[in-house]
């Protein structure tokens, strides 16, 4: 049927017409491709439109007469194809001849709205239907073949329904093809977004996770570190131990400041009562001479003046005493005698003006005979030991200060080290650092020489009334053939006189103990108070002989 339009070819049904039926080609929608198929949604006379109000339709012509027949148009009987099982349109699918029907978008639901409808042509006999609501239609479950024959004299729907049997519930029953978007050339930009995308939070998510792992390289973590560490003691530690002997001595100890008009030192004291006095060594307050100054600092870190009260070079021995100072803590002395070779001990000393330094060690040998000093060259200054080696380290500015046992007891003075430089004996108030040979003038003869120092500014020395060959090259120590001023070797009514030694007799013991030279023999002599009887070996004319004397005195310098 063609109702003179030409908008290209139409698809035509091949059913039953009815009378009323204005022409079923309609314009085509903008946009919509030239394909000769009706592409504009419909809405069903039996279903609502988007405002849920059925859409108004041309009423049927008027019903024939009793007795008449009816008209021609709309013939009694059967459709004239039988219900299709398959839910075809129903008045039966199109002829094998006959073009395929128009593809339809899916019906609306309900509330969607929907473009307008070309209004149908006016028809001269219809009367005008007034609008009323219908019900919506319901939608036939799944599985089910609702397709219901019109009853007679209706206009059969516009649409023809694809019903898909195998689609999920409560999908629309048709279906138009691909959805907008999902042609090929639209998958295809999808899946190219998508792939951007994923390549975009890959990049970010590296970033991030290089910088949180550079931050915790940098930093040790996310939160603050914190390393396990012991709890906080008392601070108590054994009296015995180096620490709690430097706790027990150091209050006692000093540092002293030295300086006078051509030089200056520093050097270490203890503490010998409450009265202030302070012993030390003679080389430490030489440089103050008569009008130097001398200045004691504390373990508090308090300081105060000094004055010298006396000294002696013969023992490298000196006593200052400090005024206006109370509260002072004594250190105790011990007995040197009772000194065995290994017994630990503590150094306490200011090395290289670093004061209350303490280092340990032990006795290494008792009885080493040392000297030290001759600077002066006419042997004043020259000191004679019978001194304790110690492996405890002790460098310059160590020198007064004292050794202590492991009870926190005096048993040396440290006065000298071995310079490992000189390699010609021990060195006092060098430079040269420690080599583990340190010497300490034994408490027992300090004890005595502070004494007398304190009690009488002067020290006395034991003396056997000989002058000696110190260019002896043999073993032992050679009574010489002239005294000072050319006088005899052998003091007339000494000690020695009194007990028959003569000039040429070379001693060679004393008191049990071997001498190899004179400087051992002033040493082992020093070593002992003016008045002890001693026994002494000697040989004379290639004999061997004791003798018994008792030591004289002499004042020191």
């Amino acid at each position: 049927m063609d109702d003179g339009k030409p908008t290209g070819p139409q698809a035509k049904w091949w059913s039953r017409p009815t009378a009323a039926r204005p022409g079923r080609d309609e314009p085509e929608s903008q946009g919509r491709p030239a394909t000769g198929e009706d592409t504009t949604p419909s809405v069903p006379a039996d279903r609502p439109g988007p405002t849920g109000t059925a859409e108004p339709l041309a009423a049927p012509g008027p019903a024939p007469a009793p007795g008449q027949e009816p008209h021609p148009s709309l013939p009694a009987g059967p459709p004239l194809h039988e219900p299709d099982a398959y839910s075809t349109p129903p008045y039966g699918g199109p002829g094998p001849w006959a073009p395929a029907p128009p593809v339809q978008r899916p019906t609306p639901a309900h509330g969607t709205p929907v473009p307008p409808q070309a209004a149908p042509p006016p028809q001269p006999q219809a009367t005008p239907v007034p609008p009323q609501a219908a019900p919506p239609a319901p939608i036939p479950p799944q599985g089910a073949h609702p397709t219901p024959v019109p009853p007679q004299g209706s206009q059969p729907s516009s649409q023809w329904l694809q019903y898909d049997p195998w689609g999920a519930p409560g999908q629309p029953l048709t279906q138009a093809g691909p959805p907008a978007g999902s042609e090929p050339g639209s998958r295809k930009n999808r899946r190219g977004g998508a792939f951007a995308g994923m390549l975009l939070l890959t990049l970010v998510a590296s970033g991030i996770g290089g910088g949180v792992g550079a931050y915790v390289e940098r930093t040790g973590g996310l939160t603050t570190v914190e390393l396990p560490q012991a709890s906080h003691d008392n601070g108590d530690r054994a009296p015995e131990s180096v620490a709690g002997i430097a706790a027990s001595a150091l209050p006692s100890v000093v540092t002293l400041h030295v300086s006078g008009t051509a030089e200056s030192g520093t050097g270490t004291g203890f503490v010998l009562d409450g009265r202030g006095h302070i012993l030390t060594n003679n080389h430490v307050v030489a440089p103050a001479g008569s009008s130097g100054d001398i200045t004691v600092t504390f373990s508090t870190g308090e300081t105060a003046a000094a004055e010298l009260v006396g000294k002696d070079s013969g023992y490298d021995l000196a006593v200052v005493r400090v005024k206006g100072v109370s509260g002072l803590k004594p250190l105790p002395l011990g007995n040197s005698d009772n000194v065995q070779v290994g017994d630990p001990v503590v150094a306490i000393g200011a090395p290289f003006d670093l004061s209350n330094t303490v280092t340990s060690g032990i006795i290494s040998a008792k009885q080493r005979p040392i000297t030290a000093g001759g600077e002066k060259g006419d042997g004043s200054d020259i000191s004679y030991v019978d001194a304790l080696q110690t492996d405890a380290p002790i460098n310059p500015g160590n020198s007064g200060g004292p050794l202590v046992d492991t009870q926190a007891h005096v048993i040396g003075i440290n006065s000298a080290i071995r310079a490992a430089d000189s390699g010609r004996g021990a060195e006092r108030g060098g430079q040269s650092g420690s080599i583990g040979l340190g010497f300490a003038i034994p408490i027992n003869q300090g004890k005595r020489v502070a004494e007398e120092l304190i009690n009488t500014g002067k020290a006395t020395h034991p003396v056997i009334g000989v002058t000696l060959d110190m260019k002896f090259t043999g073993d032992g120590a050679k009574v010489g053939t002239k005294g000072a001023d050319d006088g005899p070797a052998v003091t007339k009514d000494g000690p020695a006189a009194k007990a028959g030694i003569r000039s040429g007799d070379v001693i060679t013991d004393v008191q049990g103990q071997r001498v190899h030279s004179g400087e051992e023999l002033i040493v082992k002599i020093r070593a002992h108070r003016p008045g002890d009887r001693l026994e002494l070996r000697l040989t004379r004319g290639g004999k061997e002989m004791s003798v018994m004397l008792t030591l004289g005195s002499a004042s020191g310098t």
